[in-house]
């Protein structure tokens, strides 16, 4: 995983999941400003903690989920 400065993360474009609950409550956000790491972080708390994944763990663990819905 590499390391990405949390100001840099504060600059990024956010994007809320299209699966994300309507009340509010299940909302994760994802930015594509990085393309070799997927950083995710909760959007009630947009200041609090980002998780940072690599892009294939995390295209690898989408397409699982996609495979467990299916």
């Amino acid at each position: 995983m590499r390391n990405i400065p949390d100001s840099d993360l504060c600059a990024a474009t956010w994007h809320k999941s299209s699966y994300s609950g309507g009340s509010g409550d299940n909302c994760l956000e994802l930015t594509h400003d990085f393309p070799a790491v997927a950083p995710v972080r909760d959007s009630k708390i947009p200041h609090g903690p980002k998780l940072v994944f690599r892009a294939t763990a995390w295209a690898t663990f989408v397409a699982n989920l996609k495979d467990e819905t299916a």
